[in-house]
């Protein structure tokens, strides 16, 4: 995929890094070594080009999307539809639904393909591109057009975002295993490490998903660019993450990445724009070996470990509070010697026009 240019900027900035080193140093003289917490907040004094960075009203998205390839028995016998957990989450019945709202999170769900249709709600946001992507062991789980679509509708919400933070998490039944399949093309990475949920997986059951997976790849062999690898192998969720990540991390929001759909959309990013990671951190809600190696393919880790079993997104929320004291480590903290903060012109925001597209047909142009 050929780069016109780039849509999102390095964090690097040599001269700001010295300042913020000195900043957290002087910190640390007075209250002590704070840990992990002084090392984000320099990322988050990088991502804004500030000595003082903060957030605005921050936004909890959910993208949900049915994925056909969850007929192959992926999903247990007693599992919940799609759509029903949509409801749940919508109607407050999930612990996410308290924890955001705890958390002064503003929850969104994204309807990017789910195969029923949805009822109206104020926190839902409908961008359905079809009723779920197809069975990728038999075809493309999305056409090339339909994958585009998906792009551009999450550029255009990355566009219209409020506030500068973000949380992306998916939903939908065989969304796991189609990221597992999209994290093996794109990082070449063996499909048992990302399908293999824990030690309890029994081996049957483990190798029947490996020849599953194995079955859709070696259909789509010839998928290899990013964009082909989305349509041939992911999901409506993923290919609208895609977009709303391109754009968000180009206006230098911080964008925390929690689990495997998440991950497959960030590597799709990733590889279109490089930079995009700089402005990731990454979260988990549940104990799944195939997540472990996924942050692995980032050199990440998880921002915080509650050992919870529970949907993406909740880990997330809960270390919503860790990244506010970051900020707040740089931004709250009187310093009689603090410098003053540092203001630069942000030249890749400031090339945008109030079209977030700007001349661009679609994401084979980027």
């Amino acid at each position: 995929m050929q780069a016109s240019r780039s849509l999102v900027a390095p964090t690097s900035h040599p001269q700001l890094e010295r300042e913020l080193e000195q900043a957290l140093a002087r910190r640390s003289a007075i209250g002590g070594n704070l840990g992990q917490l002084e090392p984000l907040a320099m990322r988050l004094g990088l991502m804004q080009r500030t000595l003082q960075p903060s957030f605005s009203e921050p936004q909890l998205l959910i993208f949900a999307s049915d994925h056909g390839i969850a007929v192959e028995g992926l999903a247990a016998p007693d599992a919940l539809q799609t759509h029903d957990i949509v409801r749940r989450l919508l109607a407050g019945q999930l612990p996410l639904s308290g924890f955001a709202k705890a958390q002064q999170l503003a929850l969104s769900v994204v309807d990017c393909g789910v195969a029923a249709d949805l009822q109206a709600n104020d926190h839902l946001l409908m961008r359905k591109i079809a009723h779920g992507s197809r069975n990728a062991c038999l075809t493309a789980a999305m056409s090339p057009e339909q994958a585009q679509a998906a792009m551009r509708a999450g550029m255009q919400l990355g566009y219209r975002l409020r506030g500068n933070f973000a949380i992306l998490a998916g939903l939908g039944l065989g969304a796991d295993f189609s990221a597992a399949l999209v994290l093996s093309r794109l990082a070449d990475c063996p499909l048992p490490d990302l399908l293999r949920s824990g030690d309890d997986m029994p081996r049957a059951e483990l190798a029947r998903q490996v020849k599953l997976g194995q079955q859709a790849l070696a259909r789509h062999r010839d998928a290899n660019e990013p964009s082909q690898v989305l349509a041939a192998l992911g999901g409506f969720d993923m290919a609208v993450m895609v977009g709303v990540m391109l754009v968000a991390a180009s206006k230098r929001h911080l964008l925390m990445i929690d689990g495997l759909a998440a991950c497959a959309a960030l590597m799709v990013a990733s590889k279109i724009a490089p930079p995009v990671t700089d402005y990731c951190v990454f979260c988990r809600s549940h104990s799944h070996h195939g997540l472990d190696q996924a942050l692995s393919l980032f050199g990440a880790s998880a921002l915080l470990e509650l050992g919870m079993e529970s949907m993406d997104g909740t880990g997330a929320t809960l270390a919503w509070p860790m990244i506010r004291c970051a900020a707040a480590l740089l931004g709250d903290v009187v310093d009689d010697d603090e410098h003053v903060a540092i203001q630069v012109f942000d030249s890749v925001r400031a090339e945008f026009s109030d079209d977030p597209l700007n001349g661009f047909s679609g994401p084979a142009l980027y």
